[in-house]
């Protein structure tokens, strides 16, 4: 048994993925995810953290952690038949890693980089288990208000809206964005400030705190990329 960890952040404005290069074989020099097996008196999400912190020296206070899937076909691991139970971590303000034992380096990878055709290709299965990861962050920022352990205490909607985009890694439209957050009861509280000035004659945007809301409802749906295409900005309905 083995845990794997998809630590997801925001680096420079764009989604990105902890990976660590491997220096021992099997995979010798590809990039994975943090993982390794668990011991026999490990919980598994102490055993996740132990590994993450043993390959890249990072011990982050970490925003949301969850099990994300199981993974256990036949040949994933040419050693011996291994079942991986992989964690999906969403965390702001991460310093930079550095590589700790089994690994040479350690790095933030941004999501879109890995899916160029240039990409390097990740050891075992980790491809599949990273876009199992990017999915599940992307869907819960539908309904959930993780998004604001992104922005500082208190924020812009702007602010707010580039951490949709850059989860989602697609443009979403400003005004309906603004529409839809400000009807959903108890996801972002006013604090009766405005941010400081900014170029002159320019409107100064109103200050945001996270609100009481665990959920989102109504969610906030992504845009279809196929409809921003043709429309240039999506329905009512999305953003």
């Amino acid at each position: 048994m083995t845990a794997d960890v998809v630590i997801l952040t925001i680096r420079e404005g764009r989604l990105a993925v902890l990976l660590v290069q491997r220096g021992e074989e099997p995979f010798r020099g590809r990039w994975a995810l943090p993982g390794g097996f668990v011991g026999p008196s490990e919980d598994l999400e102490e055993a996740a953290w132990r590994v993450l912190a043993r390959e890249t020296g990072l011990r982050p206070k970490v925003a949301h952690l969850e099990q994300l899937r199981t993974y256990g076909a036949p040949g994933r691991d040419p050693r011996t038949r291994v079942v991986s139970v992989a964690h999906l971590g969403l965390v702001a303000d991460l310093p930079a890693p550095v590589g700790g034992r089994g690994t040479t380096s350690a790095r933030f990878w941004a999501v879109e980089d890995l899916e160029a055709e240039v990409a390097p290709w990740l050891a075992f299965d980790h491809e599949a288990i990273l876009a199992d990861g990017v999915e599940r962050a992307r869907a819960k920022l539908e309904y959930t208000p993780l998004a604001t352990t992104f922005v500082p205490p208190t924020f812009t909607l702007s602010e707010l809206r580039h951490v949709y985009e850059a989860v989602w890694g697609t443009p979403v439209h400003a005004a309906n964005f603004r529409r839809k957050v400000l009807s959903i009861e108890g996801f972002v509280l006013p604090v009766g400030r405005t941010a400081s000035p900014g170029p002159e004659g320019a409107r100064q945007p109103d200050l945001y705190q996270a609100g009481p809301a665990r959920l989102l409802h109504p969610a906030l749906l992504r845009p279809r990329p196929e409809q921003a295409r043709v429309m240039g900005e999506p329905e009512t309905g999305e953003l």
